[in-house]
């Protein structure tokens, strides 16, 4: 039987309604993407060196660990390099139009481009391997003619005792968790205009003026986690008084409208973008916090007047609005320690898009369900996995009015091209994980208009 194709189909369907081919428009197809780095530095100003070093310089060092000739000394910049060029190259392979990039450290402020721009001069405009280290340059370079980095709450002092040790002073003090302001910043990289001027963010948006927020409380009592000298189970973590001022965003919360031109006109699409911190390493104040910031964008897309920004604009998504909410949400819809049933919750509200969030576009990989089988996780649905350590905590989750026609988790399975972006026993201690890309994985929506 003879074949069509669907653009065939398409023509065909216009000319029995009385149009003639040249009416056919071609969609507009846009790739958005969210991609936690592993880019963690011990400073902002270890990232931007790493970011200037030269493709030839790369090649040497790249070369010499590779054959085991390097010096003792360069052994760790050779191995972060690997992990740059690995990372650049998974994003040249899969070619998003849109990139939000998580822990990207910055300046603080986010005004201090430089490690962005040295991801694209030395890394992203070099073509790059789909073998991995060291392997043939077979990839297309690929050009973000727009970026920003955002102000984040990471490392920036509150003034307060926040982790109940006694002390004002150290990561657990600031507003967000961090050994210095800027660390676990995350960055936008945009083939179309980000909206700058009529971008939102909620760095200082407090938590105690969210929807039915509460102050939280001690609820890991099993003697897994460690109750601060003076407090029980039970006990308000923070006092009356710092709960206050207490902000919500570990890192922030950020509203960037991109603009998207068409045939039909220009489009708006809403990057919701956020990191929430994980809902563990504490006595249960951390798995409040992070289902207090996935809740934020949940009342945001539903209009909500009570937000506020950063420049004082009040109220929440305009109705009908295109978005995306992008980022690594630390939190699993079926597994995890977090509160599961607030991102269930997301997942199952009518204004995101139901194909994408619970049917047959929910991102997946092979390479997930693998690693699942490999390190014998129990995760009920392990091809949607997003994490080496077995957790699908990242997202693109795009409104209910966009036209998704395809999605997908980047991960090669053991059989598939790529397989040494994710696994390569040549590079660090384990072979996989932060030392050969990152311990998270692309995930991706592709739209049309």
């Amino acid at each position: 039987m003879k074949k069509f194709s669907t653009l065939a189909l398409v023509v065909s369907a216009a000319l029995l309604t009385g149009c003639n081919d040249t009416d056919y428009v071609q969609p507009t197809e846009v790739k958005i993407a969210t991609y936690n780095l592993s880019f963690d530095r011990n400073t902002f100003e270890a990232l931007v060196a790493e970011m200037q070093i030269s493709p030839a310089k790369q090649e040497q060092l790249v070369t010499t660990y590779l054959d085991g000739t390097i010096a003792d000394a360069d052994k760790q910049i050779a191995e972060k390099v690997i992990q740059i060029r690995n990372v650049a190259a998974v994003i040249q392979k899969n070619r998003p139009n849109v990139l939000m990039m998580a822990e990207y450290n910055n300046d603080g402020t986010g005004e201090d481009k430089a490690a962005l721009v040295g991801f694209q001069d030395n890394y992203l405009s070099i073509a790059q391997s789909i073998d991995g280290a060291g392997g043939e340059a077979n990839l297309e370079p690929i050009t973000f003619p727009h970026f920003e980095s955002y102000s984040t709450n990471t490392g920036l002092a509150s003034g307060l005792d926040l982790d109940n040790d006694g002390k004002i002073e150290g990561p657990g003090d600031a507003w967000g968790f961090g050994m210095y302001h800027g660390q676990y910043a995350f960055a936008l990289m945009s083939q179309y205009e980000i909206d700058t001027e009529n971008t939102r963010t909620f760095q200082t948006f407090k938590w105690k003026d969210l929807e039915d927020a509460q102050i939280p409380t001690i609820t890991i009592c099993d003697g897994s986690q460690t109750i601060p000298d003076g407090m029980s189970c039970g006990d308000e973590w923070y006092t009356d008084e710092e709960w206050e001022q207490v902000r919500l965003s570990s890192k922030n919360h950020v509203d960037a409208p991109i603009i998207i031109p068409t045939e039909n006109g220009e489009e708006v699409v809403h990057l919701l973008m956020s990191h929430p911190t994980p809902p563990v390493f504490d006595t249960g104040k951390n798995k409040a916090q992070n289902a207090a910031e996935v809740k934020f964008w949940n009342q945001y897309i539903q209009g909500k007047e009570f937000f506020y920004d950063d420049a004082g604009l009040n109220g929440g998504l305009a109705d009908n609005a295109k978005f995306v909410i992008m980022g690594d949400q630390n939190l699993d819809p079926v597994a995890g320690d977090g509160f599961s049933d607030v991102m269930q919750t997301l997942h199952d509200d009518p204004l995101v898009n139901q194909k994408v969030m619970n049917g047959e576009l929910y991102p997946t990989s092979y390479g997930a369900s693998e690693h699942a089988v490999d390190k014998s996780l129990n995760h009920p649905k392990p091809n949607r996995i997003s994490s080496t350590f077995g957790l699908g905590v990242d997202y693109a989750i795009p409104s209910a009015n966009m036209n998704i026609v395809d999605s997908g988790v980047y991960w090669s399975a053991s059989y598939e091209e790529g397989r040494k972006l994710f696994n390569d026993t040549r590079i660090g201690q384990y072979g996989d994980g932060k030392s050969v890309s990152s311990d998270h994985r692309m995930v991706w929506i592709k739209t049309q208009f």
